[in-house]
């Protein structure tokens, strides 16, 4: 593809181009950070340049006179590529080349080559490869002579279909092919995704700008041998690993792919498969920089892209990483505009313990209390009540072993059938089925298939209220 030729090329000229009422600081702000979206590449920057335009013009997206003054300063600088933090039309990014001399690349195109560079699973190439043709096709000129002949013919070209149409027929054909490749890997994903659920070990989600430190902070946490470069989108395919907490509680952590300000959206689905990791987490943990400057401005990037995904009613624990980088005088800056959050270095470690004791705070917000009597024999289950919950008290009686455990909501349909006493609690509501009613159907005369039937049954859905009358077997469900 005719991007990726453009990639390999050196000297870099970046030009931002924002309206006369933007405030100039975030415009410098965002040809920053288009820098350092250009050094992940690995493309020497030569200059930068920011222009101001009154109106949106159709051919530069500024006047004519300004986009010549930008052409003549990036061919003098010795400039090979032209690269904007705006998103060009197909049209304005051919008649900048046209003008200029030059391949010309949007923010688009740079992510999208940081994409492909660091997509590892199968799905997250194929979201990337999808992303780039789509982006492709409408960019696709008479590049070449031939483009323009015309040929018919059976079994080939449609009558008078010139080559641009076919090679544009080919894209839309590959594009089809993509989808449907996706949308199986996403089907198996769903079903991987529904086995883990199985085991209900509670799961969160590291969420936050790129390059926040958030593969750091996995790492610091876990012990995960997990990608760690200072650079933006050094994170794509999501990384989950299990992180003990002091009660014995298991938590499942997963690292994001970073966010960026004004990311098309075009784009979201490239890197769908970690973002979505994000929307089905129990809660999320939101990393900021906190020797970033503008970590406001990063905070709401991040809020509006989990809006975007659906996740943004979840409970969120806000962390600042990089503390070793920060003087006292901004540390009670933070402080006081986020004072519930957790403040901590990767680095040092400084911090850690505060978090991780947060974290068991909002896992348990998720927990409920149970109380079992498991049969001695089922040692099966007494060993995953201690591997997936919070085993409080513990008592032998008899041919059973009484246990007060704490566990994931998603846990009551699994460990109804042992509990000894009380109420399940949480949403389920009142009347529902438990071991006494157990015991008091037995003593009523219900047949073991009736008991069984409804000691098996899965209270996760709608509440099941049990009634027993005054004559043997006289059962209600409503």
């Amino acid at each position: 593809m005719e991007v990726e030729r453009q990639m390999g090329i050196e000297r870099a000229f970046l030009v931002r181009a924002c309206w006369v009422d933007e405030q100039w600081d975030e415009a410098e702000s965002l040809l920053m950070e288009l820098c350092e979206l250009v050094r992940t590449l690995d493309i020497p920057i030569i200059a930068s340049r920011l222009i101001a335009y009154r109106e949106p013009q159709a051919k530069y997206l500024v006047g004519g006179g300004k986009a010549q003054e930008v052409s003549e300063e990036a061919k003098n600088a010795g400039a090979s590529l032209l690269v904007f933090d705006n998103e060009l039309t197909p049209a304005q990014q051919r008649n900048w080349s046209k003008l200029c001399g030059l391949p010309v690349i949007d923010r688009r195109d740079v992510i999208l080559e940081i994409f492909a560079q660091r997509a590892r699973t199968r799905e997250a190439r194929l979201q990337v490869e999808l992303a780039r043709l789509e982006h492709a096709l409408p960019r696709l000129v008479r590049a070449w002579s031939h483009l323009g002949q015309q040929a018919g013919g059976i079994g080939g070209r449609g009558e008078g279909e010139t080559q641009l149409e076919q090679d544009k027929r080919r894209i839309r054909a590959q594009i089809d092919r993509l989808r449907r490749e996706i949308a199986e890997v996403r089907a198996n994903r769903a079903t991987q995704r529904k086995d883990r659920n199985r085991v209900p070990v509670p799961n969160a989600a590291l969420v936050g700008y790129t390059n926040a430190g958030k593969s750091s902070l996995l790492r610091a946490l876990t012990g995960a041998d997990v990608l760690v470069e200072d650079k933006l989108f050094a994170t794509l395919d999501p990384t989950t690993r299990r992180l003990a907490l002091p009660n014995n509680q298991p938590l499942l952590l997963t690292d994001t792919v970073g966010f960026v300000r004004n990311l098309p959206h075009g784009l979201v689905d490239a890197f769908n498969a970690t973002l979505e990791e994000a929307a089905l987490a129990d809660f999320l943990i939101h990393v900021l920089d906190a020797s970033q400057a503008e970590f406001s401005k990063y905070y709401e990037t991040t809020i509006r892209v989990l809006a975007e995904l659906g996740a943004e009613g979840k409970p969120v624990l806000v962390v600042f990483n990089k503390m070793d980088l920060v003087d006292m005088e901004r540390r009670v800056i933070l402080r006081r505009v986020f004072p519930d959050a957790v403040y901590v270095s990767a680095v040092t470690g400084d911090g850690l313990g505060d978090l991780v004791e947060r974290i068991s705070e909002f896992v348990a917000v998720g927990l409920e209390t149970f109380e079992l009597a498991v049969p001695q024999s089922r040692s099966d289950v007494v060993a995953r009540l201690h591997r997936e919950g919070d085993v409080r008290a513990i008592n032998y009686s008899g041919d059973e072993v009484e246990l007060r455990v704490r566990l994931p909501r998603r846990a009551r349909s699994w460990v109804m059938p042992y509990l000894l006493r009380g109420r399940a609690g949480g949403d389920l509501g009142d009347g529902v089925f438990s071991g006494p009613a157990k015991v008091a159907l037995a003593g009523k005369g219900i047949s073991d298939d009736v008991e069984d039937s409804l000691t098996r049954k899965d209270f996760s859905g709608e509440v099941i209220e049990v009634s027993v009358g005054a004559n043997d077997g006289d059962v209600e469900l409503v």
